[in-house]
């Protein structure tokens, strides 16, 4: 089309002087009318090759965020890049916005909503895990027994010009409360495969900590999380990806932030408390398969950092944490798919281990004995999962997993913080429904063996349903 609007504007301007040439005889008036018929073509051929110009600019707009987005998805294993044109519907709207649009501004805005039903043979407020300290604030057990509302999702994205997308993630607790899950800005367009994303996000270590809960496989995420990264961690700071130029995919990555969350602290530092390195790697086996795996290293500060735990004598008590704190992660994913169709059925395996290794002063029982002694422990954890959808429309699940509390060593206190050596453990089992990509019905059972002596049968009947215009899932 562009080869030809020069050429057509071309001739439509020789027109009317070609009709002049042609006329034999013309009095003064004539001359004059047609001066002013010929002024009159020329600026209404310039009122519209400037809106031709503007439509113009608006469609290499939208071709330049077509091809981020394909680099983007390209960057993951087992997707599949087109170097086709964009849709004349994605063209027409970028045009009238263009024109001045009244929602040429609006962000993307999306609404998840979720929530279920909870039942537990022990008593959720009772929830701990042994040989675990877990922070004071932690979110780890099924939560709230009988009908509850799960945490929701207010999600707003946009481009905020040619450089800069800017992405607000809100999430409504169950109790009534807000609070800002991830609120950030990310270049669009650095060049070399480098990406810069800056505010608050969540963590790209591991596998599932980047992807929010509702795109999680089952209702809640492995003891392993909940142990060593506080269930999810995210941060306020940057983070600087750089996607390799190569066939096989590979992407590295480095963050810095405040370090505000478990297992760091806000200690209210200039500097850094926290710092990740993140290394992934993938690719396709044939036209069915692909696979993603990876190692990360998270490593924070903590300053008088409140922590639960049990002492010998079973009684509950909060102790006070300084120090560091690393934790590596190390995930693999394998995905197949009849011909890489995923819609009628397909089967992914899953499994994480994550090592902690924490150093430094533990004050034990501060609201009375406040003891303070040395404090170093080395514990991991692992989960493995399988999920299968047999048909259209429906999957079940199986996930098994454990935890090694190790041997810490509590110095001066280690009377009083003895550790059994117990290995909590546990198994869920689930089934969910998807009418739609935009709805989910979900039936889960467990079998929780995080505290000593004791088995907790829990069960999970939960549904997530997505409003409004949502972004793609990771890998």
């Amino acid at each position: 089309m562009n080869k030809f609007m020069p050429v057509s504007i071309a001739l439509a301007l020789a027109a009317p002087f070609c009709a002049v040439a042609d006329t034999p005889s013309n009095t003064p008036s004539d001359i004059q009318g047609l001066r002013q018929e010929v002024d009159a073509m020329r600026a209404a051929y310039e009122a519209r090759l400037q809106a031709l110009e503007q439509r113009l600019m608006a469609a290499e707009r939208v071709a330049e965020q077509a091809q981020a987005s394909r680099s983007a998805a390209a960057s993951e294993p087992g997707s599949i890049s087109s170097t086709a044109p964009p849709p004349a519907s994605q063209v027409t709207a970028a045009a009238s916005s263009a024109a001045g649009g009244a929602n040429a501004f609006n962000p993307a805005i999306s609404l998840i909503l979720s929530g279920g039903y909870t039942g537990t043979s022990q008593d959720p407020a009772t929830y701990r895990i042994t040989g675990v300290q877990l922070p004071t604030d932690s979110a780890a057990g099924p939560g709230s027994r009988g009908f509850s509302l799960a945490e929701s999702e207010l999600g707003l994205t946009a481009n905020i010009d040619p450089w800069l997308r800017g992405v607000a993630n809100i999430s409504l607790h169950a109790d009534d409360t807000v609070s800002v899950e991830e609120a950030f800005i990310q270049t669009t367009s650095l060049g070399h495969g480098l990406s810069l994303k800056a505010g608050r996000f969540f963590s790209g270590v591991g596998y599932l900590n980047p992807q929010h809960a509702h795109t999680w496989d089952f209702a809640d995420n492995p003891l392993a999380y909940q142990a060593f990264l506080g269930t999810q961690y995210g941060d306020d700071g940057v983070q600087l990806n750089w996607l390799a130029p190569t066939d096989q995919y590979l992407e590295l990555g480095l963050e810095l932030g405040r370090g505000r969350g478990f297992p760091g602290s806000n200690t209210g530092r200039n500097g850094a408390g926290m710092t990740a390195l993140i290394a992934h790697t993938g690719g396709d086996i044939g036209d069915s398969q692909n696979w993603r795996a990876g190692i990360s290293r998270l490593a924070t500060k903590a300053n008088n950092q409140s922590l639960t735990s049990i002492d010998v004598m079973g009684n509950m008590v909060t102790n006070a944490f300084s120090g560091n704190t690393s934790v590596w992660v190390v995930d693999g994913v394998w995905k197949w798919a009849p011909n890489g169709n995923a819609t009628q059925t397909n089967f992914k395996l899953q499994g994480e281990y994550l090592r902690s290794n924490r150093s430094g002063s533990l004050s034990y029982d501060v609201g009375n004995a406040n003891v303070p002694g040395a404090y170093r422990a080395v514990q991991s954890g692992w989960y493995l999962q399988g999920i299968y959808q047999f048909m259209p429309s429906w999957r079940v699940g199986l996930r098994t997993e454990r935890l090694n509390p190790g041997r810490p060593d509590f110095g001066t206190n280690a009377a009083s913080l003895a550790n059994s050596g117990y290995q909590p453990s546990k198994n869920s089992l689930m089934l969910d429904y998807n009418p739609s990509e935009f709805s989910r019905v979900r039936l889960q059972f467990a079998q929780d063996r995080s505290r000593q002596g004791l088995a907790d049968n829990q069960v999970f009947l939960q549904y997530q349903m997505s409003l409004g215009a949502h972004g793609a899932h990771r890998y």
